[in-house]
């Protein structure tokens, strides 16, 4: 039996290795590190979710709002454990806990290259934007110390 479970810091090996091992995802060394995912989760504490079967970790999603969006960041499920639902499972329990919070509108980003993934957020009603472009900037600090 697959239980579906809210994502806990005890969780984070498991699904950054789900993750990892997941063709088509993409993961930040900063954002997806234990810290930046220990970050995400306090600020995001009820809306992302695990799904686990005799102590293993065979699914994940990682999802959260600003207060005004949703997004939906990684989500995956072992080959082993695909076309039983248990993405769409993931899925819903993500949707209904962010419209819990008051959000009524959810985006995600997948690579184009992705077929796997577009197709299951095609059959899920998520549609594809054409009339946007996605920008992204990395911010880092330097720190300079003169000697």
């Amino acid at each position: 039996m697959i239980e579906i479970r809210e994502m806990t810091m005890e969780d984070y090996d498991g699904v950054y290795d789900l993750w990892t091992n997941t063709p088509g995802m993409g993961l930040n060394t900063t954002d997806d590190s234990r810290e930046g995912i220990e970050r995400y989760l306090r600020r995001n504490p009820s809306t992302s979710f695990v799904a686990v079967r005799e102590g293993k970790i065979v699914g994940g999603i990682l999802a959260g709002h600003d207060g005004r969006r949703g997004m939906i960041y990684h989500t995956a499920v072992l080959p082993a454990y695909r076309r039983q639902g248990i993405g769409k499972r993931l899925v819903d329990r993500a949707m209904a806990a962010l419209e819990g919070e008051g959000i009524h509108k959810v985006a995600l980003v997948a690579f184009q290259s992705n077929a796997l993934g577009n197709a299951f957020w095609w059959s899920l009603g998520f549609t594809e934007r054409d009339d946007l472009v996605y920008r992204n900037k990395n911010i880092h600090f330097l720190v300079r110390v003169d000697t």
